[in-house]
């Protein structure tokens, strides 16, 4: 093997194997969230085979880099130098060149400034190639078990209390399943905020660490998540967070509604019990609070 073709390789079970010239493009290359053994193999000959490669993060791509034996340079692309850093790639494509974008982990434009390059790529007539793979969010999303038919990845919340809970504001009556990310420092505190706002009794999961060794998901409602992470120490690694799309009171048959009264009538008084629910379904809280009071008389005649 020459050393062109060295410079072009990646190693997989212990054998070079070679990366075929690419056509000039822009590449979105999707890379493991944690497990370094998630990566495809059309992503190790994409990044191999690529010109030029830019990524977040030189010494994390490093590591993936050298994992597979592939010699490629790496210049950084982030939001603090994509001012000056997205023209010069953007010129590359133009000299006829292929060019690789990676982000940390996952992939590429989700809560990171690639869209930007993307649509620079896209006006200047050159094509944007998507070579997909690992992703948090959906890795998240299918363990959760909440419903997966519609979903709205909402990215970080804002750090400061009062401007999350706008946001959760907005987005309480979205017809989906909703995914964050959040900050292990700030998971209790958004977890309080969510089951305040979005209520304590829809159901949520919490996943850590997804595809590394201490891999964790926890399910439950946002009360008892909020209630257990209150009291924990702060949690390692890289948080998701998946809350139920509420329940909307003109898809809810009476009776699914008078259940959902009772159970959380166990849980905390009427009144409480009666504005949770209107959060869950939409339904008017003074409608529900007298229909709990009839099956609670019913419930003692």
């Amino acid at each position: 093997m020459s050393e062109a073709d060295t410079k072009r390789s990646y190693m997989v079970g212990g054998t070079a194997i070679i990366a075929r010239p690419l056509e000039p493009a822009l590449y979105l290359v999707a890379t493991p969230i944690g497990n370094l053994a998630d990566i495809t193999l059309r992503a190790l000959e994409t990044l191999a085979g690529a010109d030029v490669l830019a990524c977040e993060d030189t010494r994390v791509t490093r590591v993936l880099l050298d994992r597979y034996g592939i010699r490629q340079r790496s210049i950084p692309y982030h939001e603090h130098n994509a001012a000056e850093a997205g023209p010069r790639l953007i010129a590359a494509l133009a000299e006829g060149r292929s060019v690789a974008l990676v982000s940390d982990a996952g992939t590429p434009l989700v809560s990171d400034p690639g869209y930007r390059l993307v649509a620079q790529a896209l006006v200047a007539g050159f094509r944007v190639i998507p070579i997909p793979g690992a992703s948090a969010v959906l890795a998240a999303l299918t363990a959760s078990g909440l419903p997966s038919d519609a979903f709205l990845f909402a990215g970080f919340l804002p750090v400061k209390d009062g401007q999350r809970r706008t946001r959760l504001e907005e987005l309480k009556a979205v017809p989906a399943t909703l995914v964050f990310f959040e900050s292990p420092r700030r998971l209790a505190d958004t977890l309080a905020a969510m089951a305040d706002v979005l209520g304590g009794s829809r159901a949520a999961a919490v996943g850590r660490e997804l595809t590394k060794t201490f891999e964790e998901i926890r399910t439950g409602t946002l009360a008892t998540l909020s209630a257990g992470y209150a009291t924990a120490e702060t949690p390692k690694g890289e948080i998701v967070i998946c809350v139920a799309p509420p329940l909307a009171a003109e898809e809810s048959r009476p009776e699914d509604i008078d259940r959902l009264l009772l159970s959380l009538a166990d849980e905390m008084p009427a009144s409480k019990a009666a504005a949770e629910a209107a959060h869950m379904t939409g339904a008017r809280k003074g409608d529900l609070y007298r229909r709990l009071l009839e099956l609670k008389g019913t419930a003692r005649g």
